[in-house]
């Protein structure tokens, strides 16, 4: 009799050890993307913008740093480096893309090549990157540019005011939303001293300029030198940890993403 139990059940035994379990359907998320645009002084040499993708910026967005050293608001789209943003910007999968754009440093004069007129080739470029932002489906944020720490008897020489107020001119036409940058970095600057600020170089005050080594050739080198206007790593730090704040209150929509 046991025996026939026995018998009758292993059918039913082998089904319950053959079937699946039930399981949970993995939860997809939607990534957001963040897309910087500028010069040196965004870029992952001597910018802040290698600080603000690494260290302030969740996992749940893409972060792509596309500033260069030497670009304008001019060559930077004459290059081609533009294009290559407004392919980031058009990917699919992303439920939001923002675009960071900061210029100004190599568009002032005396630089051939980059140089742009501040009344109307300056305003003019970057109205047409926040146009072609949008119609590439992202959302553009102007960044006025980041100060140099230049110093005359004691009073900061903020060069750049010209080219800031023309990036806020343009952001309160096209009703964007802006980082201001220049203000900010100029005010803290400017009540930290010249001897505090020099702290933010590449190297420290009378360091020669050097090129890093490589062991292994080909590789890419770092150009690397004293001067008020690029950032080693603590002037990276400071002021990408700047432009964070700036640009939680300026773009709600992107705390959740944003690390102070």
């Amino acid at each position: 009799m046991i025996r026939t139990l026995i018998a009758m059940l292993l059918p039913f035994a082998a089904a319950a050890q053959t079937s699946p379990v039930p399981t949970e359907a993995p939860r997809r998320i939607t990534p957001y993307k963040i897309v910087l645009v500028g010069d040196s002084t965004t870029a992952v040499v001597g910018g802040w913008g290698p600080s603000f993708c690494g260290l302030h910026v969740t996992s749940f967005a893409a972060c792509v740093n596309l500033a260069r050293g030497g670009r304008s608001s001019g060559n930077y789209r004459a290059e081609g480096s533009w294009d290559v943003a407004l392919n980031e910007m058009r990917t699919p999968g992303y439920k939001a893309t923002w675009v960071l754009i900061q210029f100004g440093h190599n568009d002032q004069p005396g630089k051939p090549g980059r140089s742009t007129d501040l009344a109307t080739e300056f305003p003019a470029n970057l109205a047409r990157y926040v146009d072609e932002v949008r119609a590439a489906g992202a959302i553009p944020v102007l960044v006025t540019p980041l100060t140099r720490r230049s110093f005359k008897d004691g009073k900061l020489q903020n060069d750049l005011e010209p080219w800031a107020e023309a990036t806020r001119r343009i952001a309160a036409q096209k009703k964007v939303a802006l980082v201001d940058l220049n203000t900010r970095s100029a005010a803290a600057v400017q009540a930290m001293g010249e001897d505090a600020a020099d702290r933010f170089a590449q190297l420290p005050k009378g360091s020669e300029p050097r090129v890093t080594e490589v062991q292994d050739q080909p590789m890419a080198r770092a150009k690397l030198s004293f001067d008020r206007t690029h950032l080693g790593r603590e002037g990276a730090d400071y002021f990408a940890t700047m432009v964070t704040a700036g640009l939680a209150k300026a773009v709600p929509e992107m705390r959740h993403l944003l690390i102070p």
